[in-house]
Formats: structure tokens, sequence, C-alpha cells
């Protein structure tokens, strides 16, 4: 039986293409599907089968022009900086505003379940004075405190002892300081819509029925717990609709894919370095630049082509490494195909993902303000030490059987069979739901 699910997602770059994926899977399966999204992204909405919505009063942003972001995070100098753009911009402050868009689109046309991005607290709002189901999708590895992992952000390894536990402890509470800041904004959209505030910003991302993870599970630490309403649902590895054709560079030796981040992070410089440094290899480079960097402005040697995009999907079929930022996006995509990584963190959730590369086995990171001959000698050194290319085919077995079933899909059909709203006691505003931990996720 057709279903009616309301997306909502912003301009945030490689969480985009996994919320549309989604999407675009439920409107396979009969359902009907629109997404409330900034109009940069209309297209893409389109492009996979559902109605685009636009945002009315809630920011508008365009990733592909720096000039028209919304976060301009590449303008803040450290990574507080950088936070506080994100909870102010996206997170806290806006919230009345998402919160009103969404819910004059539900009372326009009511949908069976709301499905957002995490980071999108006032929308997560609106479901909640709706009183319909509500998922959150949450695009990178689980960033929300839980026992078993270091606070995230830095990207600590996992304590071990005494003294790591209270480090974590320590560091956890200082890391979730920075938030309090939004709470007013966050409380004031509450109390427009008739509901109670909440004590912490950290308390209403639970407020949910689902949290979904789409990550591989095997990709975050072992021993680490999860809330009862978190599922790992697997990666979605579908290219974004503007990845185009594939074309690779001539010859036979060992591709190494390129891809930094398909938003502004300054990373232009970083770009002609790895360049610079495969230039020096006996390996071909298949360099993508991503909508926000001309690929005219990067010098690449010979046996480098560089390209606006590609089909990264279909270039790891050919690839034996793959040098990233390590946005969680290109990380998966690399790993469900074998393909050991470089990362080269430029801000934002990379440093925890590269982490969790590092800790796998499945790669080696590296300071983005490395020289080409560093760079140069870690890919030559992933190249030619099997045990990179191993581990990351184990995490390509695991992710196979991960996503084998698109559960994703699965849960959010279930959460719409729902014949009285949150028949189950209110599953996320549930306070032993919310706080009960299980140890699969």
């Amino acid at each position: 039986m057709s279903k009616s699910f309301l997306f909502a997602t912003w301009s945030g770059g490689g969480a985009v293409p996994p919320t549309l994926s989604v999407a675009r899977a439920l409107r396979e399966r009969g359902h009907d599907v629109r997404v409330l999204a900034d109009r940069s992204l209309h297209d893409e909405v389109a492009a996979g089968g559902a109605e685009p919505i636009a945002w009315t009063t809630a920011p508008q942003g365009d990733t592909s022009d720096p000039a028209k972001e919304v976060l301009k995070d590449f303008e803040a100098r450290t990574p507080l900086g950088a936070f506080a753009r994100l909870r102010d911009r996206i997170v806290c402050g806006p919230a009345a505003d998402y919160a009103r868009d969404t819910l004059a689109e539900l009372r326009a046309r009511p949908a069976d379940v709301l499905v957002a991005d995490f980071s999108l607290l006032g929308t997560l709002t609106a479901g909640e004075a709706a009183g319909i189901p509500v998922a959150s999708l949450g695009t990178t590895v689980y960033p929300l405190p839980s026992p078993g992992a270091p606070p995230f952000g830095p990207g600590f390894a996992p304590a071990i002892g005494m003294l790591g536990r209270l480090r974590d402890r320590i560091l956890t509470g200082l890391m979730i300081k920075p938030w309090v800041k939004g709470l007013p904004a966050l409380n004031a959209a509450r109390a427009a819509n008739g509901l109670s505030p909440v004590d912490s910003v950290i308390d209403a991302f639970g407020r949910v029925d689902r949290f979904l993870v789409l990550s591989p599970r095997a990709l975050d630490y072992p021993g680490r717990r999860f809330p009862a309403y978190v599922r790992h649902v697997g990666p979605r590895l579908d290219d974004p609709a503007w990845a185009g054709e594939l074309e690779l560079p001539e010859g036979d030796a060992p591709l190494v894919l390129v891809s930094l981040s398909s938003t502004f992070m300054k990373q232009r410089m970083v770009l002609k370095r790895i360049a610079e440094a495969l230039g020096t290899l006996p390996v071909r480079g298949l360099l993508t630049t991503g909508p926000a960097v001309d690929p005219a402005t990067v010098r690449a040697p010979g046996n480098v082509l560089v390209t606006g995009s590609a089909p990264h999907s279909a270039a790891l079929r050919h690839a034996a490494v793959t040098i990233t930022h390590a946005g969680h996006g290109t990380v998966v995509k690399s790993l469900a195909a074998g393909v050991p990584l470089v990362c080269v963190p430029l801000g934002r959730d990379q440093g925890e993902v590269a982490r969790r590369v590092e800790l796998a086995g499945a790669g080696i990171t590296m300071s983005k303000g490395a020289s080409p001959r560093a760079i140069a000698q870690a890919v030559d050194r992933v190249l030619h030490d099997p045990s990179y290319q191993r581990e990351a085919q184990r995490l390509a077995t695991e992710i196979a059987a991960e996503t084998a079933t698109d559960r994703a899909v699965a849960e959010l059909e279930a959460l719409a069979e729902r014949t009285t709203g949150r028949d189950e006691g209110t599953p996320g505003h549930d306070t032993a739901e919310r706080s009960g931990l299980n140890s699969v996720g």
C-alpha cells in the first residue's frame, strides 16, 4: 500500500546524495515522496523521481558557489568557529523557520512519515508537534555521545583503561558545552509549537522514532553501544545525479582516484599538491574537483586527468587507491569496492571518518598541509603494503552483507505502517527508550 513520505534536507554537500538515495528508493517502490530542500537541490531531487518543495523562510544555499553557501565554514579560523556556524545557521539558529516551513507543508499535504537530515532540529521539532512518526538520517558515522566511543570531533582513538575513560568523560563535557548557546533558539521554536523545552540540544537529537545511520556498522568502534532508537542501516552507494560519465586516463598503470570535498573548503592548493605528488609516481591519476572548484584551475602532470566530476562507483572498479578528504561518501564507496585510502581531512567530520579508516587498517591519514613528497610516499606505501588492500576487502565483504537488503527503506516503511501515530508510547519522547542502550545499533 502506497504511503506518503516528506523528506527534508539542506545544501550540505555530501549529506545530500545519500538522503536523496533513500527518497529515490521509496519512490521506486511506489510511495509518494516529497523533499523540502534548497532550490539549488531541486534538479537533483527531481532526477530521483521525488517532488521538490522549496523552503520559504528557512535558509537557502548553493554549495556549488561559495558566495551562496549558508555555512561558509571555510571562513572560520578555528574548528570551534566552524562548529558555531553549523549551530547558529542550520541546527539551532533557524530552528523556528525550519519548523514553520515543515508544518506548513504538512498542513497543506499530510504525510505518513517525516524523514529529515538529523541536523535539522527545527524540522524534527515540526514532526514532533504534528504527532507523526519521525526518522532522522545520519549520513556519517554516528556523531552523538554514546558509551564505548571517544567524544566526536578531535579524532581520538578509543579510550584504554581508567585514564582513557576519564579523558572521555572530561572531553565529552567540553564538546557538549558549545551547544548551550543554541538552546534558547531551539526552545523558542519548541515553545512556538506548543512543545515543552528540552534540557540540552543533545537531548533534542533523540526526540525521534528512529535515527537511521547511513554508515557501515563495521566502520564504527566494535564495543560501542547505541540508544535503542538508533539503527545502522548501511551506506548508500549511489552516485549523485551530477556525476556525469566516466573517462579514465590513458594507460594501464595503477589508477589513483582523487576526490576532495564537493563543497568549497579551500582545497585548491591541496589538490595541486596531490596532482604534483602523483606526477612523481608510476600511476594514473583521476582527479575530480567537484562542483565548487573549476578543474581548469588545477594544474596537473600528464599522468593525471583532471575533471569536474566522475561517477566514483564506476571509477572505483578500476582504482588501486583513493586519495580523499575522508568525506563519508567517498570513503564508504571506496571501502565497498575494496579500495584502500589515503585520507587528507580538511575539517567537519572528516577527522573522525579518517580515524576509523586508520583503526580498521584500510588506509592512512595525512595532514592537509602535507608536501607532495609526503603524499607520494603515503600513496606508494598503500599501493605496496598488501595489508591495506586486505583490510579494505574485509570491510567490502561486510558492507556487501549489510547492503544486501535496503534496511533504510524497511525501517521507514515500518514506521509508515503505524495506524495510530505513535502507538508504541510515543517513541522518541519516551524516556525509557531514549535512554536505553543496545550493543547492536
